[in-house]
C-alpha cells in the first residue's frame, strides 16, 4: 500500500517545486518512489496470477521520471507533482495499448487503453472497430468492466464524422474518438488500505480486454 509519508511527499513538493527544496529533500523522494515500486511489485505478483505475462515486469522500471522536460513548456517547474507508473509486458517507452497508474495526492487514477494514436495507427483502431464493433462493445458493456470503468473517455472527440465513415454509420460516436482510454478513480485512502494491490489488479485485468483488442487492431 501506498504510505502517508510518500502522499505527504508530493504535497510538500506541490508547495515547493524548486531544486533548492527538493536537494534538501532527496532522501524523502527516494524513499517515496522506494515505497510506490514496493507497492507496484506486489501489484505484479497479484495480476500475474491472472495474466502471467506480467511476470517479466520489472516494478522498478515502470515508474516514470519525476523530472519533468521543461524545454518546450511554458510550464518550467522542474519536477512533476505524481509518480506515473506505465504497466506494460512490454515495457514502459513503447508506444502502444497499455495500463497506466498515477498517484498524486487527490487525483490518484488507474487507466488503460490507447492514447492519441496517430495517423494511420488511428485509422487501424477505426477500422477494427468498423469490422468488428459487436465485440468491441461487448467488452465496454462487460459486468467486469462496467463494475471499474464507466466507458471510455469523450476528450478530443471529433465533432464531425471521420474521412471514410459516413455521418449516419451505426457506431459514428465511437469512430470520432480520437483516444481508446478509461479511467477508474482512486481516493487517497483506498491507496493506503492494505486491499488497494487487490483493487488495482482487478481493475487492470478488467480492462485487459479493451488492450487486447487494441492490440490487435494495430497489429495487422
Amino acid at each position: 500500500m501506498i504510505s502517508t509519508s510518500t502522499l505527504k511527499f508530493l504535497k510538500d513538493l506541490k508547495k515547493n517545486n524548486n531544486r533548492e527544496w527538493f536537494a534538501e529533500h532527496k532522501h524523502e523522494y527516494e524513499a517515496s518512489k522506494e515505497n510506490v515500486v514496493a507497492f507496484v511489485t506486489e501489484i505484479i505478483k497479484q495480476l500475474s496470477k491472472t495474466l502471467p505475462e506480467y511476470k517479466v515486469v520489472i516494478a522498478a522500471k515502470t515508474v516514470a521520471r519525476i523530472y519533468r522536460d521543461v524545454r518546450f513548456s511554458k510550464n518550467k517547474d522542474p519536477y512533476k507533482l505524481n509518480f506515473g507508473i506505465m504497466l506494460s509486458p512490454k515495457g514502459r517507452g513503447v508506444d502502444g495499448p497499455g495500463v497506466y497508474l498515477h498517484i498524486q495526492p487527490g487525483g490518484c487514477f488507474i487507466g488503460g487503453g490507447y492514447w492519441m494514436p496517430q495517423g494511420e495507427t488511428l485509422k487501424m483502431i477505426r477500422q477494427e472497430i468498423d469490422y468488428n464493433s459487436e465485440d468491441f462493445k461487448k467488452i465496454l458493456t462487460a459486468k467486469s468492466f462496467k463494475k471499474f470503468y464507466d466507458g471510455l473517455s469523450e476528450e478530443d472527440k471529433l465533432k464531425t464524422s471521420p474521412k471514410d465513415y459516413p455521418k449516419d454509420h451505426p457506431e459514428i460516436e465511437l469512430l470520432k474518438l480520437k483516444s481508446f482510454v478509461c479511467f477508474h478513480s482512486l481516493s487517497d485512502a483506498q491507496l493506503q488500505e492494505k486491499s488497494s494491490v487487490k483493487l488495482i489488479a482487478d481493475a487492470i485485468i478488467a480492462l485487459q480486454p479493451l488492450v487486447a483488442f487494441l492490440e490487435n487492431a494495430v497489429a495487422h
